[in-house]
């Protein structure tokens, strides 16, 4: 017989509760992600369905494979620290590469108080 079809429910239970869990969160960041018109807005959403949601698969990943295998399973752990750790540092520096290029080229997507004023008199040569 295998070990699926012999997984009690105290097992079963919080594994399909994490799973959905999961799939719910990261649904919802692909639903802001399509919904949300400004780039700036668009940052958050995958952010968090990404963290969030494959930590919550993560745990039911192991969960499901520490009863199969019969030891604690904690390497998926390391792949959930890889991603939570990586998805901020990417998502500040998409940020910022945005926000350099919106403030230098005077995009109307940014605050007026978050633009770079340009200096009239910076653009005439120095001999005139």
């Amino acid at each position: 017989m295998s070990p699926l079809a012999t997984v009690p429910l105290i097992v079963a239970i919080p594994v399909a509760f994490f799973v959905v869990l999961g799939a719910t969160l990261t649904l919802i960041g692909a639903l802001g992600f399509a919904r949300l018109t400004s780039f700036y807005d668009r940052l958050h959403a995958p952010t968090l369905a990404t963290s969030w949601g494959t930590g919550a698969t993560i745990i039911a990943s192991a969960l499901m494979f520490s009863f199969i295998d019969g030891r604690v399973i904690l390497h998926e752990f390391v792949i959930g620290f890889c991603i939570v750790l990586t998805t901020p540092v990417t998502l500040m520096m998409l940020g910022r590469a945005a926000l350099m290029r919106d403030r230098t080229e005077g995009s109307d997507a940014l605050p007026e108080d978050m633009r770079r004023r340009r200096d009239p008199a910076a653009d005439t040569p120095a001999g005139d």
